[in-house]
């Protein structure tokens, strides 16, 4: 009885841990723009509901930050700001939130973080946001 129990221990913390490590494994991407640029394209790839990526942009008090998808056609993404306290920050409707809006903004690093959209049909592959800072 004992060791039935040692080993279902063991196979529960193996999949919770498992659960936990990609998401914990994330790593962040600072976004930089050219010289004289406002806004920069970045791609990334999702490989299903349990992937995504992160970014980190600085921006500078008062002003407009803006995060949409191009192209993608049927691979939809969700986007959601942190701002540099941590906190949700930009508009969220009801749809898959393939664009986000800020303004205006508080000084420090916002943390972009974009996910395959659950309401859409499942895929892998690349995305492309353009980022916009105005």
């Amino acid at each position: 009885m004992y060791r039935r129990r040692t080993l279902f221990f063991l196979v529960a913390c193996s999949v919770i841990l498992a659960a936990w490590l990609p998401a914990a494994a994330q790593t962040q991407t600072r976004i930089r723009f050219r010289r004289g640029a406002d806004r920069a394209e970045v791609s990334g790839t999702l490989s299903g509901f349990r992937t995504g990526r992160v970014y980190v942009l600085r921006v500078r008090e008062g002003q407009t930050l803006r995060v949409r998808q191009i192209g993608g056609g049927t691979r939809r993404i969700s986007i959601s700001l942190k701002d540099p306290d941590g906190r949700d920050a930009g508009d969220s409707d009801a749809s898959c939130n393939a664009r986000k809006e800020v303004t205006p903004t508080v000084a420090g690093d916002y943390r972009i973080e974009v996910i395959e959209c659950r309401k859409a049909e499942p895929w892998r592959g690349r995305f492309t946001i353009r980022v916009t800072v105005r």
